[in-house]
């Protein structure tokens, strides 16, 4: 009888132990954001031709790769992030983490078998990890409401040369030793109903399994939610809008869900593509709408229906005591770190994309319909901006893309109902990134041959991880665009030509003020590298990686250099020079934002707290 009571006892001592044990192993809610992916399917096929792009002798796979004088002039890669997709998954399978949002951009111009790619992948790791996926659509994805004929003249095709192919025939025509196009309808940019169509079980769309959802088109509300009721309503046809009476109707794919109990996603479909005025009731005809690259400052005035709805599902999180996770393609606060005005000063309104900043009234309108904390992709940055007001405060989490340097992605864990914990997972290491490199070298042979004279470095090929290739991909895309569109010519031939000590030297009018100051820095023992080591030049490279990576960039720049940098910059702000004080200004701002590398944000006060390791 006793050894029974004791076996009982040790029984039940086990039994509660093994409970609180399951208890205390339960993770805290965990979310992924990973935008701007920009998947191009390089081992995809079409399914109207034959052609399956060139025959990778390193791998034996055929393979419909982009040449790497696009991407090199492009803001984003199209081939080797699609190696760094899959590295990011394969981090969050390893982390245990069960919901990955895709904030937009998702595909390259949301092609068919683009698309067809991004759902096997989706797919597989759906059914063999058990991740939830959870996506909102970019101006990448659509590029214009309804489907469009299109094309890309950039692929890579034999010894080389540029392969173009269309979705019509007349659409591109060959010149001198130019290949034959290739004709394939899967290269047309496909609008909301076919991305979606394919997409449907990614959040777009009601699941049984969902605790709730709603488009903001719904008639039911959370205390009535039935799924077939919710699935009726979903259709796409009940769910378009128009800005006024004599324009045409637009999809909107937005929708808020429940995937678990509760946790509200809130995924607003930020896409604005204003019609012509030539566009009728009835119009159809993507030509005769706008991208949708500007974003919120659009909004406003031709979706403003979302305002409303934005500040129903925020009113109604806090009455239900839901923890609720905003997010969108774009940006919803300043992404440059104050440095907006005077970036337009000096490069112009329309230059370093200073069009797609969120102005002031729509930032306080988002901020006043109750979004708190928000994330965004779309510019590229890793960033975080805040802003205060009396009617409430907002963080916008930038998310780095990761098609670009920095390449990685936020994961953030919930630790409580007002302390979101945000770290950001670089994604350096990626099986297989330099598969393609060896057709990269016949390009390179052929440009050489017919001495182009926007011939990429081929030095980009020795790089030894992706994060050092998203390096090189940046300073060629600085070299063979950016000073190029956005500098003016008398500004950037100066700082190419002027070293750090040229550049301290101008921001003081006498050379015995010059010695003076030099010599107290000599005194201090400042470390800094020597002023006339750098150049002008350098400052300018250095310059993109801290805007795209923010803090993250301080590790990939020489540290006594940057003290240096920092040094003349203050010095030139109090200069004589108007253009020489605004590019200082600038280049301290983007070195002295918010925490964007692993930080906390207290949602009741908009505070952002940053996390040293």
């Amino acid at each position: 009888m006793i050894l029974r009571k004791v076996i009982f006892v040790f029984f039940i001592i086990s039994f509660l132990g093994c409970k609180e044990e399951q208890k205390s192993s339960v993770k805290e809610l965990q979310v992924a954001f990973m935008s701007d992916v920009h998947l191009q399917d390089i081992y995809g096929s079409f399914k109207d031709n034959d052609y399956k792009g060139m025959l990778n002798p390193k791998t034996g796979k055929y393979t419909l790769a982009r040449t790497m004088q696009s991407q090199l002039q492009s803001t984003r890669l199209f081939n080797e992030n699609y190696f760094a997709f899959l590295a990011a998954l394969d981090d969050v399978v390893k982390r245990g983490v069960k919901l990955v949002v895709l904030p937009g951009d998702f595909s390259d111009d949301g092609q068919a078998f683009n698309i067809r790619g991004l759902r096997r992948i989706l797919n597989e790791y759906s059914q063999k990890y058990g991740i939830r996926f959870i996506l909102t659509t970019g101006n990448h994805d659509p590029v214009r409401p309804f489907r469009m004929a299109a094309g890309k003249t950039d692929f890579l095709g034999k010894n080389g040369h540029s392969q173009a192919i269309f979705s019509e025939k007349g659409m591109f025509l060959p010149k001198n030793d130019d290949l034959p196009v290739i004709i394939t309808q899967d290269i047309a940019k496909l609008g909301y109903v076919g991305i979606l169509d394919e997409l449907k079980d990614f959040g777009f769309f009601p699941k049984p399994n969902d605790r709730y959802w709603e488009s903001p088109f719904s008639s039911y509300n959370y205390v009535n939610y039935d799924f077939k009721e919710a699935e009726k309503q979903a259709v796409f046809e009940n769910r378009k809008y128009r800005s006024n009476e004599n324009e045409p109707e637009i999809p909107d794919a937005s929708y808020l869900v429940e995937p678990i109990d509760d946790v509200w996603f809130l995924a607003i479909d930020a896409n604005v593509y204003v019609p012509k005025p030539e566009a009728n009731t009835g119009t159809e005809d993507p030509k005769l709408f706008s991208s949708a690259s500007i974003g919120y400052n659009n909004m406003l005035l031709h979706k403003s229906h979302l305002l409303d709805w934005i500040k129903s599902v925020t009113t109604r999180a806090e009455e239900l005591g839901k923890i609720l996770i905003v997010f969108s393609h774009y940006p919803m606060l300043d992404f440059y770190d104050g440095a907006g005005p005077d970036i337009e000063a000096l490069f112009g309104i329309n230059k370093m994309q200073m069009h797609r900043m969120p102005n002031d009234a729509v930032s306080q309108m988002l901020i006043e319909a109750g979004v708190k904390v928000h994330f965004g992709g779309h510019m590229h940055m890793n960033d975080t901006g805040t802003r205060h007001m009396q009617s409430g405060s907002m963080v916008n989490v930038q998310i780095p893309s990761l098609a670009a340097y920095i390449p990685g992605y936020k994961l953030l864990t919930v630790e409580e109902k007002g302390v979101f914990d945000i770290e950001t997972i670089v994604i350096d290491s990626v099986p297989e990134f330099d598969n393609l490199f060896s057709l990269y070298e016949k390009e390179h042979a052929y440009l050489k041959e017919k001495k182009d004279k926007d011939i990429w470095n081929d030095e980009v090929l020795e790089a030894k991880n992706y994060k050092e290739f998203t390096t090189w991909h940046l300073n060629e895309l600085v070299r063979l665009r950016f000073l190029k569109e956005d500098w003016p010519e008398d500004l950037k031939f100066f700082l190419i030509r002027s070293s750090g000590e040229d550049l301290l030297r101008l921001a003081f009018d006498q050379e015995e003020e010059y010695n003076a100051f030099y010599k107290r820095l000599q005194e201090k023992n400042t470390e800094i590298a020597p002023l006339d080591s750098w150049t002008g030049l350098h400052m300018i490279h250095d310059f993109y990686k801290i805007r795209n990576a923010d803090e993250l960039a301080f590790a990939d720049i020489d540290g006594r250099r940057l003290r240096g940098y920092k040094i003349v910059c203050e010095q030139l702000k109090k200069s004589d020079y108007r253009n020489l004080r605004l590019w200082a200004d600038i280049f301290m701002k983007v070195c002295n934002g918010e925490p964007s590398d692993h930080f906390k944000i207290y949602l009741e006060s908009g505070n952002v707290e940053s996390i040293v390791p």
